[in-house]
């Protein structure tokens, strides 16, 4: 280990940086900057190292702003990789004075989103060939009727779900008007924050703002890239009282969602990166991350206003994606619970210790909170428990972490064969073949040492693992 080690080293001194490594953390910095704090990387020796993901990191760590503010500290999980706006994926950062829109970007409050069912995988499989024609309608085909009137629509950008619901049980509509709302409002003890943020109408597009009916074309909708949804049987419960409490039973049927703010959060995540660009002093040289933070106190609020606007919006979309689901469970099945287990965020910026804590692709692990760590479609996904780490910023990976691009898994000289991308037995439901190609479980790190990582650092510990049945991909 010590060879490769010092070889590697070695070559990222040679791209401008200072790296150490202690045997579980990198500790990395930008040359010449010893005023920036030190990048920390959680990562196993097992794992690969990313010249660019650290460069990212550490411009990070290097940020600063003519009108002050400073960052404190900057964290990755062990499923980092390079992140296509300059802020690798897997960054967690504790800012005082100033917030970065861009360590959060465009995809606003992705998150992930877990239900079981007490129903058996042979009664599902069973009748697996209806359950995905009506899911890929739903889902693909847009036969889902999701629709909202203005005034929920309008409470939900503001208040959230609690406002959304509120209006909603008044006149719900279309799919809604199905769905048992009792259990929906008894759920959102179940959704980290309640989902609510406070948000402001004002900052969504126009097609989302207008009188009588809404029917929104992303409300309901996965989104591309690395989000799913996945049927999957619980296959180990490792904390039984935990599990217990939670309602997670061993042999249950679980789906697991993974979505976000969809146009939503690339209007405002796209808005407000011209708006900080703008906001940059004059004659203040740019820095070369091209990260640009904010520090005027009534920028940052309004930033945090539209980012909880487009927040709001996510949690309502992974809600309508759940319920499709669960109304489509019961078509078939009868009346079947499948409550939800826990509904919680990725990139986001919330307060945190007098300043703001922004993740990008992390997910929140405090005390005693359900987090939710998902493998690739050929792996398993684990339920784990928050510890509430104060070195990990209290921040869980949130999944495997990429391996390799999308572009490299889809380019002709890649290797198709099934058992090279590791999709041999995987049922992977999508119109895109290049899709299935681009997320094969070659493409992404292995999720043991990931979440062993993890456990051993104290940041979370096991409660159940799942494995997948079949994943919806769009």
């Amino acid at each position: 280990m010590q060879p490769k080690l010092n070889r590697l080293l070695r070559a990222l001194a040679r791209e401008g940086l200072d790296v150490t490594y202690d045997g579980r953390v990198y500790t990395v910095r930008l040359q010449g900057d010893s005023h920036a704090p030190p990048a920390e990387v959680l990562l196993p020796p097992e794992l690969p190292v990313e010249g660019k993901a650290f460069q990212q990191l550490a411009a990070l760590a290097a940020l600063k702003h003519p009108g002050g503010g400073r960052v404190k500290r900057v964290r990755a999980t062990p499923d980092f990789h390079p992140g296509d706006s300059g802020v690798a994926i897997g960054s967690v950062v504790h800012t005082e004075g100033l917030v970065v829109p861009a360590a959060v970007g465009t995809d606003i409050n992705c998150g992930m989103r877990l239900h079981v069912a007490d129903l058996s995988v042979e009664t599902f499989l069973a009748r697996r060939d209806a359950f995905v024609e009506r899911m890929k309608g739903h889902y693909f085909f847009g036969t889902r009727d999701v629709a909202l009137g203005s005034r929920a629509v309008e409470a939900l950008l503001r208040d959230g779900l609690p406002g959304w619901l509120l209006e909603t049980m008044e006149a719900p509509l279309g799919a809604l008007a199905r769905a048992d709302l009792g259990q929906l409002d008894r759920e959102s003890a179940r959704v980290y924050l309640g989902g609510a943020l406070e948000g402001d109408p004002a900052w969504a597009p126009t097609g989302l703002r207008r009188e009588g009916v809404v029917r929104d074309p992303g409300l309901g909708t996965i989104g591309g890239g690395n989000h799913f949804v996945e049927v999957q049987r619980v296959e180990a419960v490792l904390d039984r009282a935990r599990a217990w409490e939670w309602g997670v039973r061993e042999g249950q049927l679980a789906f697991m969602i993974h979505s976000g703010s969809r146009d939503m959060g690339k209007h405002v995540g796209n808005t407000w990166r011209e708006r900080v660009r703008a906001a940059w002093p004059v004659g203040a040289p740019l820095p070369e991350s091209g990260i640009l933070p904010l520090v005027e106190p009534e920028q940052v609020r309004e930033y945090l206003r539209a980012e909880a606007t487009a927040a709001n919006y996510a949690f309502l979309n992974r809600l309508l994606l759940a319920e499709l689901l669960r109304q489509t469970l019961r078509e078939l099945f009868g009346e079947v619970e499948a409550p939800l287990v826990y509904d919680v965020p990725h990139n986001i910026t919330l307060p945190w210790e007098g300043g703001w804590l922004a993740r990008k692709g992390a997910c929140p692990a405090e005390a005693e909170q359900p987090v939710i760590i998902p493998g690739s479609m050929g792996a398993a996904s684990y339920l784990m428990v928050g510890q509430g780490n104060a070195e990990a910023l209290a921040s869980a990976s949130h999944g495997a972490g990429r391996a390799r691009s999308r572009f490299s898994m889809a380019r002709g000289g890649a290797d198709r064969r099934e058992e090279a991308l590791g999709l041999t037995g995987v049922d992977c439901i999508t119109l895109r073949a290049e899709r299935r190609i681009e997320e094969a479980p070659a493409a992404y790190k292995p999720i043991g040492p990931v979440v062993a990582s993890q456990v051993e650092a104290g940041i979370v510990r096991e409660v159940a693992r799942m494995v997948p049945l079949m994943t919806f991909k769009a």
